[in-house]
């Protein structure tokens, strides 16, 4: 670097947004993921002795997983080399390994090379890394916000230990902030005075990402006039002014997206209808697919509201019908409606379980056709081979039933379906107790 390259790297540095300003670069400094990085812990460990394999940080926005690649950058004897997948293409990586194999051969360093958001990387680039991963000349630190297991190819995971990172509670957040105001990185230049209340709604709305609660102290502190005294005063006004909507940790594409659905279903299921409304909110305010929304409501209402209180599906089904006429924002009532009676319902899965039943038995016992009695005798020839031959017709009969055999000749003694003692099923159970004692009466004679 010269001169230039000098003073153009401080000048940036110093016009850096303040998350960058105040990243760590030591463990001491870094704040929150005790379970991966506190006193002891293997991760801390292995950084602590420069003796890193493989690893994937996997997490939300702004977790930290970043701020570890350059803390390990901080600390390790090897190379240290990184790349972003969003700009990164073969010949970059061809271009790291290569010089990583040189640098092993030469001189008997390894290289760590830090790539950002791997998982946008396809599985051509994601293969072209595999052999210096497997065979150590490249210690691979990926990041990604996605879950790797989906997203990196199974090779690369087999080869790495991966760490599952959380979003920092309010806690850590105002631990961040608290320092970000005194230290010289920051904003200590400001004087900024911040009132508790407005501290704790940036560390409650930020949702867990310090890089957008940095980013709304930073700009409530740049846009406040000091006072007198050169004191910027931020009140919680300006707190809210500043970070007016609560960041919700939702993608559509990924682990949330199945995470809080199935926390969804689960509430309707568990009959609480007040946390399927949280769920539901959740996935409103994030903009999910209102249709993705209503066919887990319509399939909730089959398997687990079932037979208890058959209407649930065609409430259901009628707020499916409903999203599509209306769309977003109105789609949230009947899709609530829905919500709030699949939940409030009887419960029983006892058609889900006699169909899962039935099928088990269709493929693991044998079948030797459907019995002559019940073959179709309309078509031509049928009924001189004895199609229909024997069957009784119910409706000839009083109660307009008759027992009779309907069940092919190996399932004779199957059952599968057995009614719970919920909601209108009760009555379905009684009915049914009733005509199979007729059925068995009927089979001693």
């Amino acid at each position: 670097m010269d001169i230039f390259d000098t003073v153009a790297a401080e000048k940036k540095k110093n016009s850096a947004p303040l998350a960058a300003r105040m990243r760590p670069s030591t463990l001491d400094e870094f704040v929150g993921q005790e379970e991966i990085v506190g006193k002891g812990r293997l991760l801390r460990r292995a950084i602590e002795a420069d003796q890193l394999s493989s690893i994937i940080f996997w997490g939300p926005p702004g977790c930290g997983k970043t701020t570890l690649a350059e803390i390990i950058a901080n600390t390790t004897g090897d190379n240290f080399r990184t790349l972003s997948a969003v700009s990164s293409g073969i010949s970059d990586i061809r271009e790291i390994v290569k010089f990583a194999k040189d640098e092993l051969k030469f001189y008997g360093r390894r290289t760590v090379l830090f790539i950002d958001e791997i998982h946008r990387f396809n599985k051509t680039q994601q293969d072209a890394l595999l052999p210096a991963v497997e065979d150590g000349t490249i210690i691979l630190i990926g990041a990604t916000t996605e879950n790797p297991y989906f997203e990196v190819n199974s090779a690369l995971i087999s080869r790495s230990r991966i760490f599952r990172l959380k979003a920092l509670d309010e806690a850590d957040i105002i631990t961040l902030l608290r320092r970000a105001i005194t230290d010289e990185r920051g904003l200590k230049s400001y004087q900024v005075q911040i009132d508790d209340d407005a501290l704790e709604h940036l560390a409650s709305v930020c949702g867990g990402d310090a890089r957008t609660a940095y980013n709304a102290l930073e700009l409530a502190a740049i846009t406040t006039a000091p006072d007198d005294k050169g004191i910027r005063h931020i009140d919680l006004a300006i707190a809210e002014e500043s970070i007016q909507k609560r960041n919700i940790s939702y993608d559509k594409k990924g682990d949330w997206h199945y995470d809080v659905i199935s926390a969804f279903i689960k509430s309707m299921r568990g009959s609480d209808p007040d946390a399927a409304l949280h769920w539901l909110a959740r996935m409103t305010e994030a903009g999910e697919s209102p249709e993705f929304i209503a066919r887990r409501i319509v399939i909730c209402a089959a398997e687990d509201v079932g037979l208890a209180d058959p209407f649930a599906l065609t409430l259901a089904m009628s707020a499916a019908e409903a999203v599509h006429f209306v769309g977003w924002p109105e789609a949230r009532i009947p899709l609530a409606e829905a919500a709030v009676y699949i939940a409030m319902a009887p419960k029983s899965n006892s058609a889900y379980m006699g169909i899962d039943a039935a099928i088990a038995d269709v493929h693991n016992k044998p079948f030797s056709g459907v019995p002559i009695h019940l073959r179709d005798a309309n078509y031509r020839g049928a009924k001189q081979l004895g199609h229909g031959k024997g069957y009784k017709y119910p409706h000839d009969y009083p109660g307009h039933y008759t027992p009779q055999q309907y069940l092919p000749e190996e399932f004779q003694d199957s059952r599968y379906y057995f009614p719970s003692e919920n909601g209108r099923e009760l009555k379905m159970a009684e009915t049914l107790d009733a005509l199979l004692k007729r059925k068995k009466n009927l089979d001693k004679k």
